[in-house]
């Protein structure tokens, strides 16, 4: 059963919220993390996106743009409606990502720490039991 007091890690990574008490601001630039939490004090440097939100980001773009770049070298048009149309798509696409970058990074982030995910620890590989009798060694 979900806990109904604490916000939902999506909602206020989208509004760009403390994922603990969806009141507090993530960023203090416009990709750089604050140190904690301005609200409740959550420490922001327990959780790292690495390129989570990029990767994601730069595939939203794709799918969403990719026809356009098939699209628009086949329509007839003169040069200067053709430099017109690149350079909207261009900008478009740009703002776009620019746009949704710092909300998937607040998303992710927010999961992470509602979650409690961490970098996995390998220290105790082959501890956990023998192989199974099909496994050649």
């Amino acid at each position: 059963m979900p806990n109904e007091s604490r916000p939902s890690p999506i909602r206020s990574g989208i509004a760009l919220k403390c994922g603990r008490c969806g009141q507090g601001h993530l960023f203090g630039s416009y990709l750089k993390f604050n140190d904690k939490c301005d609200h409740c004090g959550l420490d922001f440097t327990i959780a790292d996106t690495a390129d989570g939100p990029a990767f994601f980001v730069g595939f939203l773009v794709m799918i969403v743009f990719a026809p356009f770049y098939f699209i628009l070298p086949m329509v007839e048009m003169p040069i200067f409606g053709a430099i017109l149309a690149w350079t909207v798509l261009i900008g478009l696409m740009g703002s776009f990502t620019y746009f949704l970058l710092p909300r998937f990074k607040a998303v992710l982030f927010n999961l992470q720490t509602r979650h409690k995910a961490e970098e996995a620890q390998f220290e105790s590989t082959g501890r956990h039991g023998s192989a199974a009798n099909s496994h050649k060694t």
